[in-house]
């Protein structure tokens, strides 16, 4: 607890939510103390010298004196290793069994006493120590993670030494480890039956069958470090030290308000309610996840350890040697409390590398349609006619609108799935009556349930042990949220998610088209220490049983599961729109997040920018910041700034708190509304810019906001920009950061670049001065690019191209994939080119026909 959370929890006593608070954070201690294994006396270990190997397809396992490592290198140069047994399945993140072995790739005797697997992409080199090194098809090392380190249980006079963790005694249901030496388990990764487990190594540790028995789920987990989930013992604490290129550059690592490059520190993966607005020094956020993108000059990989628990990432940056001095490599150190220690990396170019990451952890949703537009979001509408007042009010100055949010306010004692019928007497009929005006009704979920309700009744008949996370004693486990005492459904159990899904048919009847979870890290109010469950609580973690150590960070996973799939099965013609405050690695799959609770100021603002740059270099790429900040009242140049980045966002949206000031653009004045109204128009007119970006980065996994380096990522300038990104690859676009600038640099990558609001052409690479007055913000188009926009009115038009010319004796192009309905159709790609024909720009189609109709700009 810092000093800021001491002083708000004293004064919360004061009042009967604090007194709450108290009370729950007591009752999560005293939970813990009992249901929480001791952590005794433990011996650090390695693996030990290599003894032996064992060619498997893809790669193969390598055998040390105290551990056994299994290396794969698979289709496409994706690259798996993992330690004592652990398997890449079951996991959260990735889709099925995970890409196939590459046969090609065999296991041989390398330098030293070690020995590698060499594929057409990538070589995996292994020391006879068990360091692992990855290196490019030329040999220049892109990754080395030294051998890992874990501690183990110590017996201590007169204990008794049970199981691989540190408890003294195991409950019912938990595997007991087999005696004598450890046998790998299935080429497939499947443990045999039972939950198995290896009695050393990193994160070893013992399964159990959880707080229920869940008929249909998945079985257990592989034996080995941490594998089989959670435990009575939790397993081993473990940490790697990985080395990289003297030049690299670290991104990722889910969202991080001090990004997108992450600099030296200390970066939690344990998703969090910071408890009020964050701006750049506060870390972690709701969104962790253990990703890291590496970019260097010897090429870009992403790195993936497949470990829920909580953990902590040290990060350094290298430093190169002046004249003939050595470099001084950058470093990645990752701390793990238990679990498995399991890695999976890709390389090649940025666009390659999150194309492969979506193939293993699944294509991004795509949104509908008008989830691309302008929406607006406040908690404390208060009633149906305030709705209809701001929905006038944009629809009377012409201002676009999409969608309006109803926050907690809508609920009947801020109780999930219910309606407040006194201030929205026919919810249906108001969201009938927005329908047709072009306006969608997007609802506000939270996961904790009101305690002694019929819903928490309902759940109480779910299985055979009832919906809600339990303790280590078998009873519910309570916390504090906006209704009161609350409980909390364990969305790792699938006839949780199932009965889970279903709920959401009360929200369509009352006519909501969209959905947006709050408060699931999960969140429970306390005065003191996480504001979440009990680490004792237990979850089913899909039949292999575990604690919320482990189901922490996937809760709000599991969750937008459930929801997802309720909604299809309930509307299997419409793609839902369903967006996220928390999440874990392949979170996408079930749609986007925004930024939460992010402070009102200057720092706000680039925390935003941040935010969304780094959640698309880990997958996830609808996202987006709460345009304002949410707790402040900005001033009119700060919310015009702010809307003007927004606008080239994948989730534009305005929100603020029930304390904070308005976010419709005319309270901000006659100036600052006609700003605001040229922001939207334009965003109107590049939404079929973003219909093609958002099937794109289905298809492809490339984020709609990229970091300038995107396409040169060896432009060590480039690497190092952060106040601009690429919009796909035809707009460049610098939002003003900083408080009263009217001019700001922008660095270019290579080629011709245009200044869209003046023409000018600008050459790349380099840096530029452009004027940034308070009505617009520096966009930039690439020479040749072809990109599909609104022509017409800003609500009615159809779809028109639009192309800027090439540089002389060159060529360009862009693609299109037109909305092809609300359904799940893929929609068509249309490709074109675009090339000078004498003293004329043409844009051909596939075929080599002539387009007509393009809007040719930049002659």
């Amino acid at each position: 607890m810092d000093g800021r959370d001491l002083v708000r929890a004293v004064k919360d006593i004061g009042t009967e939510r604090g007194r709450r608070a108290w009370l729950s954070a007591w009752r999560r201690r005293r939970a813990d103390a009992v249901g929480l294994p001791r952590r005794g006396a433990e011996r650090a270990r390695v693996p030990g010298l290599l003894i032996g190997t064992e060619p498997r397809p893809g790669g193969g396992v390598l055998r040390f004196a105290r551990s056994e490592l299994v290396v794969r290198v698979m289709a496409g140069g994706v690259v798996f290793w993992a330690w004592d047994g652990a398997g890449a399945t079951p996991s959260y993140a990735v889709v099925g069994s995970g890409p196939e072995p590459d046969l090609r790739a065999v296991l041989e005797p390398d330098t030293g006493g070690g020995w590698r697997v060499v594929s057409e992409r990538v070589t995996v080199a292994v020391s006879r120590h068990g360091a692992v090194e990855v290196r490019t098809p030329g040999g220049t090392v892109l990754r080395r993670e030294s051998p890992p380190r874990w501690w183990e249980p110590v017996a201590l006079a007169g204990e008794a030494a049970e199981g691989a963790g540190p408890a003294g005694t195991r409950r019912a249901g938990e595997a007991a480890h087999p005696g004598g030496p450890w046998t790998a388990p299935g080429e497939d990764g499947a443990g045999s039956g039972a939950a198995g487990s290896a009695s050393r190594g990193p994160g070893a540790a013992v399964a159990e069958g959880g707080a229920r028995a869940v008929s249909g789920a998945v079985g257990a987990r592989d034996g080995g470090p941490g594998v089989a989930s959670g435990g009575g013992a939790g397993g081993a604490r473990w940490v790697v030290r990985s080395e990289v290129p003297a030049d690299a550059r670290f991104f990722g690592l889910g969202g991080r308000a001090a990004g997108p490059r992450l600099r030296d520190g200390v970066y939690r993966l344990w998703n969090t309610d910071p408890k009020g607005g964050f701006g750049p020094g506060v870390d972690p956020l709701y969104l962790t996840m253990p990703v890291q993108m590496v970019v260097a000059d010897a090429g870009t990989h992403l790195v993936f350890h497949d470990n829920c628990w909580d953990g902590r990432v040290v990060l350094r940056e290298g430093e190169e040697g002046v004249g003939s001095g050595p470099d001084r490599p950058g470093t990645s150190e990752l701390r793990m409390e238990g679990g498995p220690l399991r890695c999976w990396l890709l390389v090649g170019t940025p666009a390659r590398v999150l194309q492969g990451w979506s193939g293993l952890t699944g294509s991004a949703a795509v949104p509908p349609q008008w989830a691309l537009g302008y929406q607006h979001a406040r908690w404390g509408f208060g009633s149906a006619a305030e709705v209809r007042r701001v929905v006038a009010g944009y629809a009377s100055r012409g201002l676009a609108l999409s969608a309006v949010h109803l926050d907690i306010d809508h609920y009947d004692g801020h109780r999930v799935f219910t309606v407040d019928e006194e201030r929205f007497p026919d919810l249906p009929g108001l969201a009938r009556e927005l329908r047709e005006k072009g306006v969608r009704l997007v609802s506000i979920v939270d996961p904790a349930v009101k305690a002694g309700d019929a819903l928490h009744a309902a759940g109480l008949t779910v299985g055979s042990g009832g919906a809600f996370v339990r303790d280590a004693r078998g009873q519910e486990v309570r916390g504090e949220v906006w209704p009161g005492e609350c409980a909390y459904p364990d969305f790792t159990d699938p006839e949780v998610r199932e009965w889970w899904g279903g709920l959401y048919e009360e929200r369509l009847a009352q006519g909501f088209s969209g959905f947006w979870h709050d408060m699931n890290e999960p969140v429970s109010f306390a005065a003191f220490g996480d504001s979440t469950l009990p680490r004792s609580a237990r979850h089913a973690m899909d039949g292999a049983g575990g604690d919320h150590r482990e189901g922490h960070n996937v809760y709000a996973l599991g969750m937008a599961r459930a929801g997802w799939e309720g909604l299809v099965r309930l509307r299997p013609a419409e793609r839902p729109f369903l967006f996220s405050r928390s999440g874990w690695a392949g979170m996408q799959r079930y749609g986007g997040t925004w930024s939460g609770d992010v402070e009102t100021s200057w720092e706000g603002l680039r925390a935003s920018l941040a935010l969304v740059l780094g959640l698309g270099l880990c997958g996830v790429p609808y996202s987006g910041p709460d345009v304002g900040g949410f707790g402040g009242s900005p001033t009119p140049e700060l919310y015009v700034r702010w809307l003007q980045l927004g606008s080239y966002l994948p989730l534009f949206r305005t929100h603020s708190a029930i304390w904070a000031g308005r976010r419709e653009p005319w309270e901000f004045g006659p100036e600052v509304e006609e700003q605001a109204r040229a922001a939207m128009a334009e965003r109107e007119r590049l939404r079929p810019y973003f219909v093609t970006l958002a099937h794109m980065a289905r298809r492809t996994g490339a984020p709609y906001v990229r970091p300038v380096w995107w396409g040169a990522p060896e432009d060590r300038r480039l690497r190092d920009c952060e106040d601009s990104f690429l919009l796909g690859d035809a707009l460049l676009v610098a939002p003003v950061l900083e408080c009263g600038a009217d001019r700001r640099a922008v660095r270019l990558p290579r080629g011709r670049w245009y200044d869209t609001a003046t023409g000018a052409a600008h050459e790349g690479p380099g840096q530029i001065l452009l004027d940034a007055p308070q009505g617009r913000i520096p966009v930039l188009a690439r020479a040749g690019a072809v990109l599909p926009v609104r022509s017409g009115s800003a609500s009615g038009g159809g779809v028109e191209l639009e192309v800027w010319a090439p540089a002389r004796g060159r060529t360009g192009g862009g693609v299109v994939v037109r909305d092809p309905g609300p359904g799940f159709g893929a929609g068509v790609v249309e490709r074109y080119t675009s090339r000078w024909a004498g003293k004329t720009v043409v844009v051909e189609d596939e075929s080599g026909t002539p387009v007509e109709g393009v809007v040719v700009r930049g002659l």
